[in-house]
């Protein structure tokens, strides 16, 4: 999704697939106002992260934007993936970039997330990418709609980016957040799921 222009994120009009599959590929993305793809370091530290986790999952990325990480996860082995956009263009883009990797396991739909969220659940979800636009406050009611709505499974992995650091989120208290960094001004974090049968990440 759009981010403002301070942020960290670079490269405004293409994005390099960094491993899997797709290793190398480069993918334009339009020019809508802000929009920047996770820079490749971002998205490199995040897969690294989720390498045990990420073949045969199923990804939902709630504000696909570039589609950087929905086209990750997918080279890298995720067996299914849907983005979410509010963006005519954005969602577009990644239909077109599917057709040029023969991508056959990706669905988009353009949508406001939120009332996508708050509806009754299509499937449940391994892993999922939340990376919506700073200073509108809709990470929260994001994840709070994740949770309460039945999304995820039980021990699914769900990365944020913010422009605040992950102990001020205020995200659902069964979240357990497992790794962080900072790049720049955003603030990027992986939470696992907890419940009574969710393993423990070393």
């Amino acid at each position: 999704m759009a981010k403002p222009k301070n942020t960290s994120h670079s490269g405004a009009g293409q994005l390099r697939i960094i491993g899997g599959e797709w290793r190398s590929r480069k993918l334009d993305f339009p020019h809508v106002e802000g929009l920047r793809p996770t820079p490749d370091r971002v998205r490199e530290t995040l897969f690294n992260w989720l390498a045990p986790t990420i073949i045969g999952a199923k990804v939902l990325d709630v504000f696909a934007g570039s589609g950087a990480l929905f086209f990750e996860a997918l080279s890298r082995g995720a067996a299914k993936g849907v983005a979410l956009d509010s963006s005519r263009d954005a969602i577009s883009n990644i239909r077109e970039n599917m057709g040029l990797l023969r991508c056959t396991v990706g669905e988009v739909q353009q949508t406001d997330a939120l009332r996508f969220l708050d509806a009754t659940p299509i499937d449940t979800f391994d892993v999922v990418f939340l990376d919506p636009p700073f200073n509108k406050e809709l990470l929260k009611p994001a994840c709070d709609l994740l949770e309460q709505r039945g999304w995820l499974t039980d021990s699914a992995w769900i990365y944020t980016e913010s422009e605040r650091r992950p102990s001020e989120l205020g995200l659902p208290a069964n979240w357990r957040l497992h790794r962080e960094q900072k790049a720049g001004g955003v603030n990027y974090a992986l939470w696992l799921r907890e419940t009574p049968q969710s393993p423990i990440a070393e």
